[in-house]
């Protein structure tokens, strides 16, 4: 007997995928300027690393208040709306960085940066779920690894462009690049506000199973988390944002710390570097996993995370640098994977909501860098860490019970 291969995206949901796919590297490109502007700050305004890791406590912030109304409002309004609410957001808070120069003031940044948060959460709570609707649910894995590889090349080009024009001088002006990706967001707001999106709609609520067409919001909450299954994804997905956005934020400090490079040739390391490694690996995850299961790929990826996260932690020279990258290349795939094993089991308007909820643990990242800057203002940067290797385990463990089939159901 044979089994049924099925395409990632069918000719009918082509168009749409295309313009839903612009949005992963448009907040790509916004959430990796905030590595950037970690070491910029740090030094324009002459600020320790705890502090100037606000950047991504207030953007992360926005993100889970904003994620569950989001969610409320896409159930309501649909996805479309849900994208151009979320752009004219993430437009507006990146304008807000022209005034908030002029002022000179820390605070107005962050404010602008929690705008763009709540405007980014909006476009990931619609975007997310919505790729994989776009097919078959047995390759929604592989499709959204697809997706989020065009998240990787924004996180690629950000670091080199924007960290070449802010280091190449004292004087450079932050509010350039925000003011021109705010211009490019408005302008993709327009577009999305005259093309139509096909709303996916299903007969089903969560687990599929009792027929009911239309259940509430609150009874949609109250049974997703009765789910083993979402409660553990969502705790996976949080730890994993943990891991990364803190590695990220704090790489440029890391590499430079030593001595190692610059800080101008450690944005570029990062853009080409780790985050085009990053990419790679995305792509080469969605071919795999089409090939192989998703939870046996994770698992191996959470060994590798947790290995190289420890050997940067013990701070072994060369090794140690080797396992930075490695914690690139083997991370790539958990965002994705974690985040369409979770709502596997979901339908219709429960995949918005449960969609909502994962779109929350970006939180975690403000809160890991924030410990990341803490240990490494008192410690080290390599102590530092322990941070992600911690949260890298559980997600090992999370990989652990799914292969394990202790998630199934």
């Amino acid at each position: 007997m044979t089994s049924k291969h099925y395409k990632l995206v069918t000719r009918q949901y082509l168009l749409p995928f295309i313009l839903i796919t612009s949005l992963f590297f448009a907040w790509g490109f916004a959430r990796a300027i905030l590595d950037v502007l970690n070491k910029h700050f740090q030094e324009s305004m002459d600020m320790t690393i705890a502090r100037s890791t606000m950047i991504q406590a207030t953007t992360y912030l926005g993100y889970f208040l904003m994620a569950l109304p989001a969610g409320i409002f896409i159930t309501r309004y649909g996805y479309r709306k849900g994208v151009v609410m979320g752009l004219l957001l993430f437009g507006a808070g990146s304008l807000m960085f022209i005034p908030g120069e002029s002022m000179c003031s820390f605070n107005f940044f962050l404010i602008s940066l929690f705008v763009i948060g709540c405007g980014l959460a909006i476009l990931e709570t619609a975007a997310n779920p919505y790729v994989t609707e776009l097919g078959d649910r047995s390759t929604a894995a592989s499709r959204l690894n697809l997706a989020q590889s065009f998240n990787g090349l924004g996180c690629i080009l950000a670091p080199v462009t924007v960290g070449a024009f802010l280091f190449s001088s004292p004087e450079s002006s932050i509010s350039v690049p925000y003011a021109i990706m705010g211009c490019a967001v408005l302008l993709a707001a327009l577009i999305f506000c005259r093309v139509k999106l096909p709303e996916i709609k299903t007969d089903h609520s969560i687990g599929g199973g009792d027929g009911e067409k239309s259940a509430s919001i609150a009874s949609t909450i109250r049974l997703l988390w009765s789910s083993r299954r979402f409660k553990m994804g969502l705790l996976a997905l949080f730890c994993y944002e943990i891991a990364e956005i803190s590695i990220n934020s704090l790489f440029i400090n890391y590499v430079t710390s030593d001595g190692w490079m610059d800080k101008m040739t450690a944005s570029a390391v990062l853009s080409f570097g780790a985050l085009g490694l990053f990419m790679l690996a995305r792509v080469a995850g969605s071919w795999i996993m089409s090939r192989i299961p998703a939870e046996k790929v994770l698992l191996t990826c959470g060994i590798m995370t947790v290995v190289g996260t420890l050997l940067v932690t013990l701070d072994l020279g060369l090794p140690s640098k080797c396992g930075l990258f490695a914690c690139y290349a083997f991370e790539a795939i958990m965002f994705p994977t974690i985040f369409a094993m979770t709502i596997s089991h979901t339908d219709g308007n429960s995949t918005k909501i449960a969609s909502s909820f994962l779109m929350m643990t970006p939180l975690g990242g403000a809160i890991g860098t924030m410990l990341m800057g803490f240990v490494a203002d008192a410690a080290g940067m390599s102590t530092a860490f322990i941070v992600p290797a911690t949260a890298y385990a559980f997600v090992l463990i999370y990989a652990a019970m799914f292969a394990t089939k202790r998630l199934k159901s």
